[in-house]
């Protein structure tokens, strides 16, 4: 049995056809019985069968397998735990064919949020339980034994007994019998199309839903708890239309009968389960009159993500967890395209640009991974679950798509999808669709990008009249790497009428100006052979960065202060710069004038990105130049005085969207940087709000702001602000309100306030989900943060499984920047080892290491102050 530990695949000896699965849930005594029986093809002599199994006890009496009429026992019946296997050695060779594996066991409904689990809520005042499955990546084993691998395929007939007859069960398909004994009752489901283990599931509570039908007629329903149907209607509108949006695109209608979402009190995001997605409330519920926009967004974005798997990861399959950035990176990549169809003044293609970011962020990194990533074991799967597979993944398809132009990309994913339905598929299994349906060589153009990590920064000067491009890897540390990439470049000049492209296949090439125009350009904003301005990347659709020599950067700030560039371009250069600063190859100072040119603007996703950049330079000017601060936050004030002018406090009649989400970001951003007269409306407005919950003075958009700007003020001695936030958290049932006060509670300047709020993190009263949410402290709150974390660490990574691990990891040890940190980190961590984490704390020391480096070179910039001096005054 011993060669068996330890590997990264299960043998192939047998291949599951078939399962008939039993779940007998207790919710009162949180434990669960079931039984199994699998049909298996035996496809070699062998006197091994070789499944998942965790977390539960077998009972090895019960085992069996049955194959032409002959009934054979295991003399041996061994869990290993660790590799989450279960082995079953038979005394005789078991005959090649068909047969049927029979296991019972028993397990435990866990408060983990994997595996088969219990979540709480409460229906008239009384407390009560519901039995919840999450078996994404790999936990199905932890409910029933099985092959718990992407590529075994099977199909699933589920029943559940002993279910109390007032409560709902749902599983993938629709029910097909209900008997009810007397208080009990047992539900039988209809046999599932095939599938595999990671999308079975089933739910057990009570519910309300509400019902609506596509025009094909599957039955959409939305489940929440009871009281709050009105709170899915959003999210159903917005289903019944999704399903119909991709049928079209993908030319293949949704395969099951019905589709079932349900909003989890305690659920880790959301899950694409076939038929059956589940969520966590504040991912599909959207309530009237206390939501945000914001939340309005993420609700139509999140459920348009889940039902895209229901063709790209259920209906077709990555093969293993190698290939997951299949199912992820294009499930995030489609979700805009649908959500832009339903909502097209949302301009979800500029919000796209918050997804390149991520992705450039992590890939930046030389501890970041390739796409395509080798995966050795169980253990390592929740760590890929990341921005490389999420947001490169989907950046790297928009950068395709936009290559190969939508109609033939629409059309060779139709193929894809219609030629490996109910079957598995591999990275290169894609290419060959794209390839054979544009006539261009995808396989030798992405495999630069999906094999190996990183990405270039392309530097673009003018010499002698030519155009000069060099490609480097780029690291955010300052480093340089070997990477070299296939990269397909647009640009234009002083003008979008005059664009090129072409591919840059190698590491410098060089283009005469007028031949590489090949038309006139005095009529193009251009002055001789030069044009006023040059902009690479033209509207951010190729995954790398730009670096423009100083004359080059001089007329894109320029350009931008004269409003000539789209607000995805704007968005470009600044986080292009900021990269570049970050990486000591722009100095600060520059970065800081550059922010200039941004004084106007009023596009939402280019200042979602400017006022995070702002936090962190902030932070980093603390660090560096802590004499400087006051000015730098003055600087900061300006910079967003005129768009928080424009919008004002007061939600306008007919205003946009995109206009009630970015007023509570600017509000929040003036407050943190210590704007006295917002901090004081604000305060005016959450006594009135504490007053009188439905006053109009607090409406949802600006509450973040608000909270927030009432933390600024908030010490040990000055308690009340957020004594009277933890009494709204503590009344309110609504989920979306609860997270946006723990989001909010952390970003107190004052350390020992962030260290009793971290506590109460760790407390009953927070759901184990939101936790992480309270993470980002601010910047004088890292030292406690970091202090926090090692004193608690034994709880925590006993409480939270691997994949919320990994946010406390990140979210504290990140922002952390000295090298005396690094060390102190690494010390801690190789005395508390833990192999789930180790590429997320390797990360993470990376990311204290370029912060170190980044405090220490504008610690030494020349003339730092008096640049920061003129503009914290300069008069616009």
């Amino acid at each position: 049995m011993e060669q068996f530990k330890g590997q990264s695949r299960l043998p192939k000896f047998a291949v599951p056809k078939r399962y008939d699965i039993t779940l007998k849930p207790d919710l009162t005594g949180c434990s669960f019985g079931g039984s199994v029986a699998v049909q298996l093809d035996i496809v070699c002599d062998t006197r091994f069968i070789v499944l998942n199994a965790a977390d539960l006890s077998v009972d090895a009496a019960s085992v069996s397998f049955a194959s032409s009429k002959v009934l054979f026992k295991p003399w041996k019946v061994e869990t290993f735990e660790e590799d989450g296997i279960l082995v079953l050695e038979f005394g005789e060779t078991l005959p090649v064919g068909s047969g049927v594996l029979g296991i019972g066991f028993e397990g435990i409904l866990n408060d983990k949020m994997k595996g088969f689990y219990t979540s709480t809520y409460e229906h008239n005042g009384e407390k009560k339980n519901m039995a919840v499955t999450q078996f994404e990546p790999v936990d199905a084993r932890r409910c029933f034994p099985c092959w718990d691998e992407p590529a075994w395929k099977a199909t699933f007939k589920i029943r559940l007994d002993d279910v109390p007859s007032e409560l709902v069960a749902l599983s993938n398909m629709p029910v097909v019998e209900e008997k009810v004994h007397g208080h009990l009752k047992t539900v039988s489901f209809q046999e599932s199309p095939i599938m595999s283990t990671y999308l079975v599931a089933v739910v057990v509570g009570l519910f309300d839903y509400v019902e609506d039908r596509t025009s094909d007629g599957v039955k959409v329903r939305v489940y929440c708890q009871v009281g709050k149907a009105n709170q899915g209607k959003f999210a159903l509108n917005v289903a019944a239309k999704t399903l119909e949006f991709y049928r079209d695109y993908f030319a293949v209608s949704y395969s099951l009968p019905k589709l079932d979402m349900v909003a989890i009190p305690d659920f880790p995001g959301a899950m694409e389960n076939y038929g059956l997605v589940t969520y966590q409330e504040t991912d599909l519920l959207f309530d009237e009159q206390h939501s945000a926009a914001a939340n309005k967004q993420r609700v139509a974005t999140v459920v348009a993500h889940e039902l895209a798997h229901q063709w790209f990861g259920n209906l077709v399959t990555m093969e293993w967890w190698t290939h997951l950035w299949l199912n992820e990176g294009f499930a995030t990549w489609v979700s805009y395209l649908a959500t832009d169809s339903l909502f097209p003044e949302w301009k979800m293609w500029t919000k796209f640009l918050d997804e390149i970011t991520g992705g450039l962020k992590l890939d930046g990194l030389e501890g970041s991974h390739p796409i395509e990533v080798e995966i050795n074991h169980a253990s390592e799967v929740d760590e890929i679950f990341d921005a490389i597979s999420y947001r490169k993944g989907a950046s790297v398809i928009q950068m395709l798509q936009n290559y190969l132009g939508a109609e033939c990309f629409q059309r060779s994913l139709a193929s894809y999808i219609t030629k490996h339905t109910s079957s598995n598929a591999k990275t290169e299994d894609l290419w060959a669709a794209l390839q054979e349906g544009s006539g261009e060589p995808v396989n030798k153009l992405m495999n630069s990008w999906t094999q190996q990590k990183g990405y270039p920064v392309i530097s673009v000067k003018v010499k002698d009249q030519k155009l000069e491009f060099d490609q480097t890897q780029f690291y955010s540390s300052g480093s340089q790497g070997d990477g070299q990439w296939i990269v397909p470049i647009t640009l234009c000049f002083g003008s979008y009428d005059v664009r090129k492209s072409f591919l840059l296949q190698k590491k410098f090439e060089t283009f005469d100006v007028k031949e590489f125009l090949g038309c006139s350009i005095a009529g193009a904003g251009c002055r001789g052979s030069l044009c006023s301005w040059i902009k690479v990347n033209v509207d951010q659709t190729g995954f790398y960065r730009v670096k423009y020599e100083e004359e080059l950067s001089a007329a894109l700030r320029s350009a931008i202060e004269k409003k000539h560039l789209s607000a995805t371009d704007r968005f470009g250069v600044l986080d292009d710069s900021f990269a570049l600063s970050m990486a000591r190859q722009q100095s600060f100072a520059s970065l800081l004038t550059l922010l200039g040119a941004y004084r106007e603007e009023l596009d939402r996703t280019v200042l979602s990105n400017l006022i995070p950049i702002s936090y962190k330079l902030a932070t980093i000017a603390a660090d560096a130049v802590p004499e400087l601060l006051d000015l730098i936050n003055q600087l900061f004030i300006g910079l967003f005085q005129y768009s928080a002018e424009k919008l004002g406090w007061e939600p306008k009649p007919g205003e946009s969207h995109l206009d009630a989400m970015l007023r509570g970001d600017i509000l929040t951003a003036l407050a943190v940087f210590g704007h006295d007269l917002t901090i004081d409306e604000a305060s005016r407005r959450f006594h009135a709000f504490l007053d009188d919950r439905n006053t109009p003075l607090l409406p949802p958009d600006i509450r973040k702001a608000v909270y927030v700007a009432v933390m600024q003020r908030v010490s040990m001695s000055k308690r009340s602000g957020y004594e009277s936030l933890l009494g709204v958290y503590r009344e309110t049932d609504l989920r979306e309100e609860k997270t946006r006060i723990l989001r909010s509670l952390a970003s107190c300047p004052d350390p020992n306030i962030i260290l009793e709020f971290l506590n109460f993190l760790l407390s009953s009263e927070v759901r184990r989900q939101d936790a992480a949410l309270g993470l980002s402290v601010s910047s004088k709150g890292r030292e406690t943060a970091w202090t926090w974390l090692k004193d608690n660490w034994e709880h925590i990574s006993e409480t939270w499984s691997s994949g919320y691990l990994l946010r406390f990891v990140s979210a504290i040890i990140s922002p952390l920047a000295s090298f005396e940190k690094v060390k102190e980190v690494d010390e801690f961590f190789k005395v508390h080892p833990d192999l789930s984490i180790t590429r997320t704390l390797k990360q993470s020391i990376e990311w204290v290491q370029i912060n170190a480096k980044w405090v220490q070179s504008v610690g030494s910039e020349k003339n730092l102050a008096d640049i920061v001096k003129e503009l914290a005054h300069r008069k616009y």
